[in-house]
């Protein structure tokens, strides 16, 4: 299954770079919370839908790019979690930090993800809590978290908050990067960073593929209140947004 997923996210980074690298062919706009979406968003997630209803007929698929007009039931206990474009804001400014996301959820918890980053061609992907990296050359390792006595932070790039900095100040030493979408998860999973605080608005196919990666490379992903797992089972979401998160190594 892991192998087809990662193929079916490769097809959508291509179906993305093909917008990337022609201007003439983006077409912006927005939802109703004012975010960009393109039409590389749509087909992409028309690549992935159409890949996985093929795949696995039998299991129900939420998608970002179906959220103004989403159709769900909280009684979903196995379901697909897809965001196609991770990162649009990042794609339109053409830093290449920008990611497709594909998890499955099993009873509010994710057990397999694939996170793809085609401008850097780095797909990260984890299943039966074994994370690997597979660079640009094709080579294929596992990774996992590691610890530093002076930690780096990613944040976000696009997003920034008050409440990070008030968590910095905290701390005496330590290092920062900016960076877009979904790589963040991914530098705490392969070890390049620690720490990965995120306050505001995020959605739980924000989140769901990185989730997995980070937490089979054995790291964390917590609420920040709580200090509990953060959960996607439909039946306990209130809404379909996180609370404040800290990802951890």
């Amino acid at each position: 299954m892991l192998t087809e997923i990662c193929e079916l996210a490769r097809n959508a980074g291509s179906a993305l770079m093909e917008v990337y690298y022609s201007d003439k062919l983006i077409n912006i706009s927005y939802k109703s919370d004012q975010s960009p979406v393109t039409n590389a968003d749509k087909i992409a997630n028309t690549i992935i839908k159409n890949g996985l209803v093929h795949l696995f007929p039998n299991i129900p698929i939420l998608s970002e790019e179906d959220s103004n007009n989403i159709k769900y039931d909280k009684n979903w206990n196995i379901y697909w979690l897809v965001d196609p474009l991770d990162g649009t804001k990042e794609f339109l400014k053409k830093n290449g930090e920008f990611t497709v996301n594909i998890s499955l959820i099993k009873y509010g918890i994710p057990i397999l993800g694939v996170i793809y980053a085609p401008y850097f061609n780095l797909l990260y992907c984890a299943d039966k809590q074994q994370a690997w990296k597979i660079n640009e050359k094709g080579y294929k390792n596992k990774i996992s978290i590691a610890y530093s006595s002076i930690p780096k932070f990613v944040i976000s790039r696009s997003h920034s908050n008050k409440k990070v900095y008030n968590l910095l100040n905290t701390i005496k030493k330590y290092t920062i990067e900016k960076l877009g979408s979904s790589l963040k998860f991914c530098y705490v999973a392969e070890g390049k960073a620690q720490f990965y605080p995120r306050f505001g608005k995020t959605y739980i196919w924000d989140t769901a593929a990185g989730h997995a990666i980070v937490t089979a490379a054995g790291g964390k992903v917590i609420t920040y209140n709580e200090r509990k797992n953060l959960n996607y089972s439909l039946f306990s979401q209130l809404s379909l947004i996180n609370p404040d998160f800290l990802v951890l190594s």
